[in-house]
């Protein structure tokens, strides 16, 4: 795959987790050591993974390895959850031929299990067989649960000094709406970056992607992006010109990723994106635009192809945003729906429906109360969600 930034390599493995013969371990290497950065959640309950990680990265924001098991979260688990995940670092790291202060861990799964230990010493030894062989996608493919495809993007940017490559790979489809980013991602380039910068960088993406989605309002315990720059490509991004390209290009890749997200959601049909212009401030904008993608009627209305403009402005109205009604103009598709305190006079289900049948939906709102604005991901609610979490353990 020519799209892959240099100097990575990327391992799977078998572990039988939750089912037997299928990848549930994945492993990127970088060839050289890497600028590292991450965003974790900001649950309180943070799974041994991110306390591991966070405590790694504060020491030494370089690294060689991004490790990922898919089954187990490992959260919730106390001092052996700790001491089991920094064990997986320790088989990971002898399968690569590294240190294991040189891997960062990842996990998703059930939430109070501890690390099955014996099928990951059984299973370590496929890393270090099937290093160099597996491909990106495999990784991508071993760190899905209920997600229905892998979630993939890669692109490269044409800096001062040379081309380089960013390429992206995350898992997520439900207990997505970020406090950071929920779910699992990663994040890889070959540019040589200042990790203090690449930090920034990952951040600044992270902010404008992953931490603007929603899918059913939960945050969970686990969730991490990881960030590595290897500079393999020897083209630094030093000068302000080429990081901003460079951050451009990873938000890019990001923004691609968490639009997967959304499209998959689990048995979402819908992708709604809901601007909020006119705020008082971003912060006010945000609110208003998570009231209503969290909003469970909204919802709903989005999966039934109802433009129940109602429940639009009902969310709206409770969000904790500060505007006059009166001011507030919503359109639906591009269809002037509401202003001035009332509905359009028009017949807007008829005008409506062919947006409510398409897979995405525009929904535009200006509150006429300042120049904030934000704009959110977001999924419809659907019988199919209620059925794979109500089944998610048996």
């Amino acid at each position: 795959m020519t799209t892959v930034p240099k100097g990575y390599s990327f391992a799977v493995a078998a572990a039988g987790f939750k089912r037997p013969d299928r990848n549930d371990i994945g492993l990127i290497l970088s060839h050289g050591s890497a600028a590292a950065a991450g965003v974790f959640t900001k649950n309180r309950f943070q799974a041994a993974p991110v306390l591991v990680c966070k405590e790694l990265l504060a020491e030494r924001p370089v690294a060689r390895a991004l490790l990922v098991n898919s089954g187990q979260a490992n959260a919730c688990t106390g001092e052996e959850g700790l001491a089991n995940c920094r064990a997986t670092l320790e088989l990971a790291a002898r399968a690569a031929g590294i240190s294991a202060n040189e891997v960062l861990p990842t996990s998703t799964g059930v939430i109070g299990a501890q690390l099955k230990m014996d099928k990951w010493a059984a299973a370590a030894p496929q890393l270090g067989q099937s290093l160099g062989t597996a491909t990106a996608m495999d990784v991508a493919k071993a760190m899905m649960t209920t997600d229905t495809f892998p979630k993939f993007s890669a692109k490269s940017v044409a800096l001062p000094g040379g081309e380089v490559r960013v390429l992206g790979m995350c898992k997520g489809a439900g207990m997505i709406s970020p406090n950071m980013a929920t779910m699992l991602g990663f994040v890889l380039t070959d540019a040589d970056v200042a990790p203090s910068v690449w930090q920034e960088i990952l951040t600044y993406a992270a902010d404008r992607s992953f931490n603007a989605l929603t899918v059913d309002g939960d945050t969970s315990t686990n969730d991490t992006v990881l960030a590595l720059a290897n500079g393999a490509s020897r083209v630094a991004a030093a000068d302000a010109k080429s990081v901003k390209l460079l951050r451009e290009c990873v938000l890019a890749v990001c923004q691609e990723l968490s639009y997967r997200i959304v499209q998959d959601a689990e048995g979402g049909t819908k992708v709604a994106h809901i601007t909020v212009a006119g705020a008082k401030s971003a912060a006010q904008a945000e609110l208003a635009a998570r009231a209503i993608g969290n909003s469970p009627l909204v919802k709903t209305a989005l999966f039934g192809c109802d433009p129940n403009w109602g429940r639009i402005v009902a969310a709206l109205g409770r969000s904790g945003a500060e505007f006059d009604p009166q001011a507030v103009v919503l359109t639906i598709g591009g269809v002037l729906v509401f202003e001035k305190g009332q509905p359009s006079p028009e017949d807007l289900d008829a005008l409506l429906a062919p947006s409510m049948r398409h897979q995405d939906v525009e929904i535009a709102l200006d509150l006429g109360a300042g120049r904030g604005s934000f704009t959110l991901l977001a999924s419809d609610l659907t019988k199919r969600y209620i059925e794979i979490n109500a089944d998610y353990r048996t």
